[in-house]
């Protein structure tokens, strides 16, 4: 089998392909498999938001006349940048233009999400609310589309939301724990104390997610702890 797609793919790379050294690379290259496509595709960048723990991902894009093709998540790369290299759940929504969806958490179940957009754009947005934490009660938000290809990770004890700004947004997220249906909280979006710079004043909400409290009324019990790396 791999033979035959050598022959078939030897006639877009010309006739001397099996007796020129550089023929198969040329063949791996054209694929998107060869040195130069691995060693491109291992400069994925990783960026620390003002959030400790929150990363902006940057995977990198091999882009030709073609089209691309990315790398959305890998085990072993993810790990060496200590981002989980565990996840457990795959999650996909699709959401209008103005939804907004959130904020939510889990807390006898936090799940950690790499968040990103297959096609669209979308307003981000991670809120630190673990009790006790030097940074609860403080925000990060950054745009998410299908063209910039950027992932936002979100640790467990932060909730998290975003909002459609185009006029549709295919979402996707990985989760490091399962979803439990009893185990949802989550906060009023527009929290005067929180002050989210969120770019629609009025968006298309859930029913549930009107009627979520302030960070300021949610009792201590139903809040993640903060707790210190040793």
């Amino acid at each position: 089998m791999v033979e035959t797609a050598r022959v078939v793919w030897a006639e877009r790379l010309g006739e001397n392909w099996r007796s020129e050294p550089m023929g198969y690379t040329a063949l791996q290259e054209w694929l998107g498999t060869g040195p130069a496509a691995t060693e491109e595709r291992d400069r994925m960048k990783v960026y620390q938001t003002r959030l400790p723990g929150v990363c902006l991902i940057e995977p990198s894009v091999f882009a030709d006349p073609r089209g691309f093709f990315m790398e959305t998540w890998q085990a072993e790369r993810y790990r060496q940048v200590h981002l989980p290299s565990l996840f457990v759940q795959d999650n996909y929504s699709y959401s209008l233009r103005h939804v907004l969806r959130g904020l939510h958490y889990q807390l006898q179940h936090p799940q950690g999400k790499l968040v990103y957009v297959l096609q669209g754009e979308v307003f981000d947005v991670a809120v630190d609310i673990r009790h006790g934490s030097p940074t609860f009660g403080h925000w990060v938000g950054e745009i998410l589309s299908g063209d910039n290809h950027r992932q936002l990770y979100i640790p467990p004890g932060f909730a998290h939301g975003f909002c459609v700004l185009s006029e549709a947004a295919h979402f996707l997220y990985k989760c490091t724990d399962f979803y439990a249906p009893g185990d949802e909280y989550g906060l009023r979006w527009d929290d005067p104390a929180l002050g989210i710079a969120w770019p629609v004043s009025h968006p298309v909400l859930a029913e549930k997610d009107r009627h979520y409290p302030t960070l300021a009324t949610v009792p201590r019990a139903h809040l993640p702890r903060f707790e210190v790396s040793s």
